[in-house]
């Protein structure tokens, strides 16, 4: 079972949103790396950064990269990556892997593409889902059915998948066990990350039995909920 602790992060701070709503914000840190290193420090071998600004303007932060790589941290990363040259900057930055949620739900052949080019392991892609929908520009518009996007995505290639519950991300209620089985059960052989709404290590056990290859945690971390990192 892979964990990823989360480090999103909004004018320059590390936040958690509720619900995914950029008007219901709670700030953790002030210094994203050094947050990050922290969770390393603590046995994460990854963590899942986000830049929210970038994923609700469709223009990611380069120097958001760059200091991760420069601080030494092991990272994947997502928010504003739309594009091909976008992709490989940031795996040129040192970003281990890049997640890629409006480009999956919408240009499906860029992901093949992508994935041609740089390997299964470097390319994840983001469905989150709200009401069988999977949504991208950072959750702010109109998505598609998600089965229908997981099943394109698994024909170009596509092996990492972080499934998010929208409704739950960031509320600690628990994890949409239903959901995360539904993914688990559409992409038998994908590797499937279950995020949103994890409040406790029995959520992360749940989630292993359910099939999750990983899960990422944040608000449960950041207030001492989980401590399978400590």
């Amino acid at each position: 079972m892979f964990i990823f602790p989360a480090v999103d992060v909004l004018d320059g701070k590390v936040v958690r949103l509720h619900r995914g709503s950029y008007d219901a914000v709670t700030v953790y840190h002030d210094d994203p790396v050094e947050t990050a290193q922290l969770w390393i420090e603590r046995g994460a071998a990854m963590v899942h950064v986000v830049d929210l600004e970038g994923a609700k303007a469709g223009v990611p932060s380069p120097a958001l990269w760059r200091a991760m790589a420069e601080g030494g941290v092991r990272f994947q990363v997502g928010g504003g990556l739309r594009t091909a040259s976008s992709v490989d900057r940031a795996l040129a930055a040192g970003a281990t892997r890049v997640v890629m949620g409006t480009a999956a739900v919408h240009d499906v052949a860029l992901i093949g593409r992508l994935v041609s080019n740089h390997g299964s392991d470097a390319i994840a892609v983001s469905i989150d889902i709200r009401d069988g929908e999977a949504q991208g520009s950072g959750w702010l518009a109109a998505g598609r059915p998600w089965q229908e996007v997981v099943a394109e995505l698994l024909h170009v290639g596509v092996t990492w998948m972080v499934t998010t519950a929208i409704a739950r991300d960031g509320t600690m209620e628990g994890p949409d066990g239903e959901l995360v089985a539904a993914v688990v059960a559409a992409a038998p052989d994908a590797l499937v990350v279950a995020a949103g709404g994890i409040s406790s290590n029995s959520d992360i056990e749940h989630l292993a039995r359910l099939g999750a290859s990983g899960a990422i945690v944040g608000r449960a971390l950041y207030e001492g909920a989980v401590d399978f990192l400590a």
